[in-house]
């Protein structure tokens, strides 16, 4: 499994550099496991978090540059630490020893070889609940089809319908198409979501969307396609919490919070699209 780092092409960058020997490519992660924490997280949805919290492990880079990212000294300053499979594997144990939901896989995508290779460790030593891969959607078909059987839930992210706004705020020139193709093999492999009698997700996809200001409109396109694409029975978790950081202060279209009208824009469309299987966050402003 490890010799998909020899020429990496793990993501859509295709970078082809020999991480074994110590080359970087665009998500500057070498063939090391690099993690910034792990932790009981209580404030996922509710059906990943429950009452006992979701268990994460954040892993440092990331193949976009996201210009407002709000884990940006993990994601693109590179804040971590390296570990090894077999300390990774003891982190998973460790997490269900805490009796959390699950384990929640944050930025995995450079990593996803050595995390199947902690999964198989893990196994063995009686790791038994859903493993969640908690990923940007900017996701080689290849990469996910290697995660089959080791996966029991994809929470990917659909940040945009239109390429343009993906090339200003993340860098990259075709998110659409890839994230879409990857989101249909992530429910090939898993389907809609399975909730247990606490309903707590134990199988399935769920899609999240980060609602940008003066970008209403990517907004609309990104959910009116997974209505018409999509199950009717796929989770959607539409997203409010946006803020101003990192890149994005400097940036006039996106330096500020939601308006109300901008977010009842949103929730107006909602209803007009029926959406029913969704979370829907709350606005504040604070």
């Amino acid at each position: 499994m490890l010799e998909k780092l020899e020429k990496c092409k793990l993501c859509p960058h295709n970078c082809e550099v020999n991480r074994n020997d110590g080359k970087i490519g665009r998500c500057r992660s070498n063939d090391k496991i690099k993690i910034a924490l792990y932790s009981t997280h209580n404030f996922e949805e509710p059906c990943i978090s429950g009452k006992k919290g979701s268990g994460t492990v954040f892993f440092s880079n990331c193949n976009l540059n996201c210009v407002f990212c709000q884990n940006y000294e993990i994601s693109q300053l590179g804040k971590g630490k390296e570990i090894s499979i077999e300390e990774l594997s003891e982190i998973f144990i460790k997490q269900q020893e805490n009796e959390v939901e699950n384990i929640n896989l944050v930025t995995p995508t450079s990593y996803v070889p050595q995390i199947i290779e902690a999964i198989k460790i893990a196994r063995k030593k009686g790791l038994n609940i859903p493993i969640i891969y908690n990923t940007n959607g900017y996701e080689n078909i290849e990469t996910i089809k290697m995660l089959d059987g080791y996966i029991d839930v994809y929470l990917p992210d659909l940040k945009y319908a239109k390429n343009e706004t993906a090339k200003k705020f993340s860098k990259i020139d075709n998110y659409f198409e890839v994230a879409a193709k990857a989101i249909k093999e992530m429910i090939k492999q898993v389907g809609t979501p399975k909730l247990d009698e606490n309903g707590i997700i134990k199988k399935g996809v769920m899609i999240r969307h980060l609602v940008l200001p003066n970008n209403i409109e990517n907004s609309k396109k990104v959910l009116k396609w997974i209505v018409e694409n999509l199950p009717k029975k796929i989770y959607i978790s539409v997203m409010a919490q946006y803020f101003p950081t990192y890149k994005a202060k400097e940036i006039d279209e996106i330096n500020r919070k939601l308006t109300k009208e901008e977010w009842k824009q949103i929730e107006d469309y909602i209803e007009e699209l029926e959406i029913e299987n969704g979370y829907v966050q709350e606005l504040r402003r604070t």
